[in-house]
């Protein structure tokens, strides 16, 4: 048997730049332990399999280096733009079906009319969950207690879908400090989880770093996922009816990425997040099984 893929680098506008992603085509035939060591073996933070779909444009199934997941940020904004190549479509929006529900990527094209980047809703509302030790999530980061900016909000698990840990520094500074350490990790968390360390910029911009030594992945360049999540809790947290903001990831591990994100509050009140930025393709392939 012989797959297409494709892979890319999501969240950015630069070859080299943002979170590179795989999509395999075609791959209504593989089992889930199939897939799994297709992700394994090209070992990004996300591998996506496109198969058919009788709901939406397609069906995708996203895979970490170690589990699958019912929905994350990147590869459906890299997916989207891959696909939407593939299909020639001229449609403004590919509807994407996964674990998680059907999620809408609106397409942007540049002038030339090709499809460079998209935009997508989480496929759920802003949840937040427990709160979290700050010392253990200090820990988890190689911080001390003393890093985290406590006023701000205390470290919670939170998510549109899937969650994450988000934790707030004092500085965007002490970003270039941390470090994951895999046994913290193990010993605070039952279960893969990463943890979403942020800090301010300025008006409307802040800088993060997530790790999951959990999932495989050491540091993700650009999350997507837990970017809607941190979109959803500082609406939640300053109030209003919307918030847009630009989320710098990935400057410390010499893969820059740009995330444009925004919550809003829907007619039930409910909070609603949004993420989106450029996807640059990068090779092209055939996986021989």
């Amino acid at each position: 048997m012989e797959l297409e893929f494709d892979t890319t680098d999501v969240f950015t506008t630069r070859r080299f730049g943002g979170n590179p992603l795989a999509v395999v085509h075609g791959a209504d035939h593989l089992d889930a332990a199939r897939m799994q060591a297709i992700a394994r073996e090209f070992n990004l933070s996300e591998t996506v399999f496109v198969l058919n779909s009788g709901v939406a444009d397609a069906r995708i199934r996203i895979f970490t280096p170690v589990q699958e997941l019912p929905f994350a940020g990147h590869p459906n904004v890299g997916a989207a733009v891959i696909l939407a190549r593939r299909k020639a479509t001229q449609a403004e929006v590919l509807r994407l079906e996964q674990p998680a529900g059907i999620v809408a990527a609106r397409l942007s094209r540049n002038a030339g009319g090709t499809v460079v980047a998209a935009e997508i809703e989480a496929p759920g509302p802003f949840a937040a969950g427990a709160g979290l030790d700050p010392a253990a999530i200090a820990a988890c980061c190689g911080l001390p207690e003393g890093a985290l900016h406590l006023g701000a909000h205390r470290p919670l698990l939170a998510g549109c879908g899937l969650d994450f840990a988000l934790a707030e520094l004092q500085d965007a500074a002490l970003l270039a400090e941390a470090a994951p350490d895999p046994a913290a990790f193990r010993r605070l968390f039952r279960r893969p989880t990463g943890v979403l360390l942020h800090a301010p910029l300025g008006v409307g911009r802040r800088r993060a770093r997530m790790f999951s030594p959990m999932d495989g992945i050491p540091e993700d360049p650009a999350t997507g996922s837990a970017a809607c999540a941190l979109a959803g809790l500082l609406l939640q947290l300053h109030g209003g009816a919307r918030l847009s903001l630009e989320l710098e990831q990935g400057v410390e591990m010499g893969r820059p990425s740009l995330m444009q994100l925004s919550a809003e509050r829907d007619g039930a009140g409910a909070i609603r997040a949004r993420v989106g930025g450029g996807v640059v393709p990068v090779a092209s392939g055939v996986l021989r099984l």
